[in-house]
């Protein structure tokens, strides 16, 4: 394509999954999109590499774990499944090893959980029920829609709210932190511990009030964690599959150097090649809001006062992570099993997990650039989808949350990167001996900064694209003035993780902006989505 002979209804900046999903929906509603990325290939963070000294096996260096993907709405509209994506859902989806040789296990069915729950208090066990009882409606009515639709100014979703039983316990509990939740529900210290981290460490800062309700919502959503099969890479194809059979274009390995705009409205980007991409309707960033409005808008098509509420943009301090990816001759065989034969068929493994101070910990190594005792989590993708390697041959990785800012200075992790990396090599052995001698073929770590350099908008190596803090939630996400997917800048909108309801593989971020840009063109929007206020008013 000779992209400066190119004029198009829309240009979507970045091809991460949210600006996919925006730009299948529009793509169906017959405008003429193109998406750009400076990356080889879309998807963003849905990327699945094969290891560059054994061929024929893949990793997923940056997402993997994919929370309750097979029920959104835009994987059911989109029709993925009919261009081959494949979700999985392990019946023993998370299991917190402890070194005494017992284990905290979440379950697809509930039941189940609260078995396991019950082995480490009874009480735990009957607040649990309690909990996912009681939310189960909450998340249903409330919660699940307001994610899948462009969010309600703050003062009328409260009084909205307040309207209903439903939504005054919402209301209630939201007004405690997470770190508060979980020490006046459950009281053994391993649950508690297991609770903050697989419900809430990985999402929101846990010592923030306002998001008490995050972790009684996880428990009572019927979504659990989910793998792609093939890779993560293969939900990124599905995507463009439907994008291009429905007329949109998708240009990678480009840069962009300017978002341009026309008495004061966008209308086209700058490529650093020079070439000029024309929007007649509209332009949609998947990209942070820096980015957006400090480095590719010039400013003159901005006001001092949108500069300074996009410089302000905060990133999350907890987010960042260090990944460690093996190639194995043998998947990882975990001394617990022989106690407990399910936890061979286990998903999720949290290792170094014992004790609720550990999260204190945590957060102060973050905020001091140091590296905590070893927490982490992941699992052997191939031991769910052998397609993930070739010739019998595994793969595995483990995840650690470790500071952007190494020693005070990101540039630390150049010489500090691979150590890191043997040193939770070395924690993993002590729950899974047989990672040693030559069942290794290759292990490679990526840091918080590798992940800053191959995904420049998450910033400070922040997978969720931005803080829940400094008031960056619902129409406030990125900031006041640019919380329904439209900006102060007229044709320029947002979409990505950023925006509303944030972060994670969800998609809703894209599925939600594109409502709002249909029909800024004036276009049918031909999908079932919620009306947030007929919801609310309507709950008991």
């Amino acid at each position: 394509m000779s992209a400066g002979q190119n004029e198009y209804d829309g240009i979507i900046l970045g091809t991460g999954h949210n600006a996919l999903v925006l730009q299948a929906y529009l793509s169906r509603c017959g405008l003429r999109t193109l998406s750009v990325d400076r990356a080889e290939v879309p998807g963003g963070g849905l990327s699945t590499i094969e290891n560059p000294a054994v061929p024929g096996v893949h990793h997923n260096p940056h997402s993997f774990f994919h929370r309750s993907i097979t029920s959104m709405p835009w994987y059911r509209d989109l029709e993925l499944e009919s261009y081959g994506v494949r979700y999985i859902e392990p019946e023993l989806n998370v299991a917190m090893l402890l070194k005494d040789g017992r284990s905290l296990q979440w379950w697809t069915d509930p039941e189940q959980t609260i078995e396991s729950f019950s082995n480490f208090s009874k009480r735990d066990a009957n607040s649990l029920r309690r909990w996912m009882e009681e939310f189960a409606p909450i998340v249903e009515n409330i919660l699940v829609p307001e994610s899948q639709c462009p969010p309600l100014e703050t003062g009328l979703r409260r009084t909205l709210l307040e309207q209903s039983k439903q939504g005054r316990r919402l209301l209630t509990v939201s007004e405690l932190s997470p770190l508060e939740f979980v020490t006046r529900e459950f009281e053994h210290d391993a649950v508690r511990a297991g609770m903050l981290f697989f419900n809430g460490l990985r999402e929101v800062d846990l010592r923030l009030k306002g998001f008490g309700h995050a972790i009684p919502s996880l428990l009572a959503s019927k979504g659990k964690a989910q793998m792609c099969v093939g890779g993560s890479s293969k939900l990124a194809e599905g995507l463009v599959t439907d994008i291009e059979k429905h007329g949109g274009e998708i240009l990678c390995s480009v840069e962009i150097d300017q978002i341009l705009t026309e008495r004061g409205k966008a209308s086209g980007i700058l490529l650093t090649n020079g070439e000029t991409i024309r929007a007649n309707g509209f332009i949609a960033s998947g990209l942070n809001p820096q980015q957006t409005f400090l480095e590719f808008l010039p400013e003159s098509a901005t006001s001092e006062d949108l500069r300074r509420r996009a410089g302000s943009f905060e990133y999350n301090l907890l987010a960042p992570l260090f990944g460690l990816h093996l190639a194995l001759k043998e998947a990882p065989e975990y001394s617990a099993s022989q106690t407990s034969p399910e936890l061979g068929d286990a998903f999720m493994l949290i290792l170094g997990l014992e004790k609720f101070e550990q999260f204190h910990e945590i957060v102060s190594a973050h905020e001091k650039g140091r590296i905590p005792s070893p927490v982490s989590w992941g699992t052997s993708p191939t031991c769910f989808d052998p397609s993930q390697a070739s010739k019998d041959l595994h793969t595995a990785f483990m995840w650690e949350k470790l500071p952007y800012r190494l020693s005070g200075d990101p540039k630390n992790w150049v010489a500090e990167r691979e150590k890191i990396g043997n040193r939770i090599l070395e924690h993993w052995r002590k729950y899974a001996p047989n990672l040693s001698g030559d069942n290794i073929l290759n292990h490679f770590s990526l840091s918080p900064l590798d992940t800053e350099i191959t995904l420049p908008n998450m910033a400070g190596g922040d997978l969720l694209v931005g803080a829940f803090s400094n008031n960056q939630i619902g129409s406030n996400r990125p900031f006041a003035g640019a919380g329904t997917y439209r900006t102060p800048v007229e044709g320029l909108y947002l979409c990505g993780g950023s925006t509303h309801p944030g972060g994670n593989i969800t998609g809703l971020c894209g599925f939600n902006a594109a409502s709002v840009i249909a029909a800024d063109c004036n276009r049918m929007i031909w999908w079932e989505r919620p009306d947030i206020e007929t919801a609310l008013s309507s709950i008991d």
